[in-house]
């Protein structure tokens, strides 16, 4: 390898780009699920309502979410709503090491006004929110 190719290779691992943080929100119970459904929800640590993981973008993730869209809401976080989830809504385990996923409360003020049923794009709450999502967060913390 020559000189310039060594340096072209440094620069390249220097220069890692960053990926985006998604933020998903388990919104529905667990009644009437099928088992491939709760399965993949499990493997994504959403285990109860209000739920909520922080993941990276990439396309095994956005496929577990794409199969679980009925049940729930996510969005690319910003860095700021992520120091305050974890500011004020982190879990630890008893040997003080952080849990995998936050526990939020219901929305102050509700749910939007077509419920949990339909898709954030006519009114509702699932599905993908893009950068709204860091309202919905607010109102859960």
């Amino acid at each position: 390898m020559s000189e310039k190719q060594k340096k072209g290779a440094e620069k390249k691992k220097e220069e890692k780009p960053k990926t985006k943080k998604l933020v998903v929100i388990r919104i529905r119970g667990v009644t009437g699920i099928r088992k491939d459904i709760k399965d993949t929800l499990d493997m994504l640590r959403l285990y109860k309502k209000h739920f909520c993981v922080v993941l990276r973008s990439d396309k095994p993730t956005v496929g577990m979410i794409k199969k679980v869209k009925d049940y729930v809401t996510w969005g690319e976080i910003s860095e700021e709503a992520l120091k305050e989830l974890k500011k004020k809504r982190e879990a630890k385990y008893a040997d003080n090491t952080p849990k995998p996923f936050f526990r939020l409360h219901p929305p102050i003020g509700g749910f939007e006004r077509k419920g949990i049923k339909k898709p954030f794009s006519i009114g509702g709450v699932l599905g993908d929110r893009k950068q709204k999502i860091d309202d919905l967060l607010k109102k859960m913390m």
